[in-house]
Formats: structure tokens, sequence, C-alpha cells
């Protein structure tokens, strides 16, 4: 069992040894680095950073990847101009006049970057005519100009470069001692660094770390004690508010922390790879593997459902869930469409909420989560272009 520690001031969860951040990382994928943008890597990164020892990090292979893709992008669009550039030739060959003007005009491969090296220049697109619309800098060679003293007859100055590049060289001595002060450093940077990471959890993460796999204790970073699992529940819900809300003995059963770790538990359980998804608007991204193995295929909104008359027995109810509930078309517009361009299918995750009963003031954790049930509902954007026969 690993140990995290929960700190008030900021209402969230820390765990501090090395060890427990390996396992926790490694089991689930729980947490994200405080100095990393998810996976904990900072010590590595550090060490590549210093000219040490240290293993590939998960950003330097999505970079990797990134620049494969790109050479294959590049790649594919230079073929693809080569087989335009042959159609046309085809094309002029049989008196096409059209495919005729273009050759003679020199069409070019507007194919740009490294993997594009056997296309020809392009002398007429926007970067060409921005270049020559530039007044004259009036560099020129030893060629364009006998005496450099003598100025130009338009009055610019002229700029004389040396083809000789002059070479310093370093005595072997100084070479030899420069080189083992380096080695000296390096081997002072490899005892001096320490790991300055550590992994941060989510109150829903951390409550299904302790209460549904056991794996954790929570200590209270204020007085070292150990928080008792039935104590987190109430805990976690006070702090699921910006400021925190009173103590009080009964939950609420639409509670914001209640209803987010219903649907948390319920695709856990599920075996899903549940990660934040507040960097795409969302409240969870669903991955099937982990965000080390592929990009996460759906996006998840959680939204608490009123459904049973309780919540519409009186007007004072209806008017109080009717602002909960407030919420436009244009607001789900813009979340599904933040969805199809990043490549996810956006799920609607609706947990209905029951009625308030005595096991909320028992602190009976399952007789609490068995009250509530979970409905899925996947939204897709419609293009007319893509739809059509």
């Amino acid at each position: 069992m690993h140990s995290v520690y929960f700190d008030s001031a900021t209402s969230s969860i820390h765990v501090t040894d090395e060890k427990a951040i390996r396992a926790l990382w490694e089991m689930g994928f729980f947490g994200k680095g405080s100095l990393s943008r998810s996976e904990p890597s900072w010590l590595e990164r550090e060490k590549k950073k210093r000219g040490l020892a240290g293993q590939k990090t998960s950003e330097e292979i999505t970079r990797k990847r990134r620049e494969e893709r790109r050479e294959m992008k590049l790649e594919r669009a230079r073929k693809e101009q080569e087989a335009i550039m042959q159609q046309l030739k085809v094309e002029a060959a049989n008196g096409n006049p059209v495919a005729q003007q273009q050759l003679a005009n020199g069409t070019p491969v507007t194919v740009n970057g490294p993997a594009d090296t056997s296309t020809t220049p392009q002398t007429n697109g926007p970067a060409h005519k921005e270049a020559a619309s530039q007044p004259d800098m009036g560099l020129t060679t030893e060629e364009d100009v006998s005496d450099p003293k003598q100025p130009t007859p338009n009055g610019t100055k002229t700029v004389r470069f040396s083809p000789v590049v002059e070479k310093k060289e370093i005595p072997k001595a100084e070479y030899a001692s420069t080189n083992h002060q380096l080695m000296n450093e390096v081997d002072s940077f490899e005892e001096t660094l320490t790991n300055e990471e550590h992994l941060q959890l989510s109150n829903e993460e951390t409550f299904f770390l302790a209460y549904g796999l056991g794996a954790v204790q929570v200590f209270d970073d204020a007085s070292g004690s150990v928080i008792p699992t039935r104590s987190l529940l109430n805990l976690f819900a006070q702090h699921s508010t910006f400021p925190s809300s009173a103590d009080s003995a009964i939950l609420e059963p639409d509670n914001q922390f209640l209803v987010s770790y219903v649907a948390y538990h319920h695709f856990r359980s599920l075996g899903w790879i549940v990660r934040s998804g507040v960097k795409f608007g969302v409240d969870y991204l669903l991955y099937n593997r982990g965000p080390v193995f592929a990009h996460a295929e759906f996006a998840l909104l959680v939204l608490p459902s009123y459904e049973h008359l309780f919540w519409s027995a009186t007007a004072e109810r209806r008017e109080r869930i009717a602002k909960k509930q407030d919420r436009s078309w244009w607001w789900l517009h813009g979340v599904n469409r933040v969805q199809a361009h990043v490549m996810k299918t956006l799920v609607l995750c609706f947990v209905d909420i029951p009625p308030p009963s005595e096991s909320f003031s028992t602190n009976n954790i399952g007789e609490i989560l068995r009250q509530y049930k979970v409905r899925e509902m996947i939204i897709k954007r419609w293009t007319p272009n893509r739809a059509r026969d």
C-alpha cells in the first residue's frame, strides 16, 4: 500500500515516493507529473539536458513520431505532385493546350520541406514577391566591386566577404585540462541531481485507489494522520467546489464530487483508462490501453440527470434543478466541434441522481453508490458534404 498526502490549502493529492510514483503510473496511468505533461519524466529530461545518461522520455518518443508523420506526409505530397507533372506531360504530348501552357510556364511543384529535393524553386509565390519588393541592401561580393572604398552609383554601402576563414588552434594541454574540468562538472551534477518532481492525483483517482482498489492510504499533510476511507468521501465532497464548503454530516445526492466519481468508477470498472479532459473542454478522456500507446478515442461529458419524481415534486425544486441544467445548444455544439477537430467521439454520460435517503448520512459508501445509474449517449458531428450518397 502506497502513501499519498492531502493538502487542504490546494485541495490536491501528492505522491512523493519515487517507487510509489512509478507503481501508480504503471499499474493504471494514475496521476500526472508536476513538472511534466503527463508521465512523470522530469528527471530523465534533466539528465538529457545536462548530458548525463538517461532513458528516452515519452516527450521525445512523441516528437520523433510527429517528425516521422511529417516526413511521410511530405513524401506523399511529393509523389502526388510528380504524378500530376507526369500526367501534364502525357496530356501535353496528346495536344492538350492547357497542359502545354502549364509546362511552358514552368509550373513548379509546391511541396516544401526536407523531403522535397527534386522540385524546382517557386518563383512566383508570395514569399518571392515579398523578397523582390524589399530594397537592395547593397551586399556585393569581391567580383562586383573593384574598390570597396569607392561609393556605388546609388550611394549604398558595399561589403566584401573574405573567402579565407581563420582557424584557431587550441593547445593540447589546454584542451586536456578543459575536458577534465567538464568531466568533473558532469560527475558533480550527477551526484547533486535529485528528482524534484512529484505525482499529482485527482480526488476521483485517489478515492478510487483507496476505496475501489485499496492501493493507497491518504495522510493529512497538516496533522500527519491517516484519513479513513469513509472520511475521504466527505472530505472530497467538501473540496469539490471553490471555496470549499462547510463540513456537513449529510451529503447532497447531486454533490459535484459524487456525480463525477460515479462516472469515473463506472468506466474504470469497465476497463477504460480514464484521464482528465480539461485540455479539450470535457470532463474525462477514455483510453483503450493508455496515453503512451494511442490517443484517447472518446471524450466524456458528465451530466447530472434528475429523472426521479422527487426532483419535480415542488416548484422550488424544479427551479433549482433548471438552474443547474441551464446549458444551451450552442455550448453543446461548440464542445462537439472541438472533439470532431481532434478526432474524438463525444460521449454524454448521464448520471441519474437519486432522492435523498438515510444512507447519505451513514457514510455507507457501497450503499450510496448503488443508488446511482449511468447512461451513455454518443453524439457525432454531421457534415452534409460527407453524408451525401
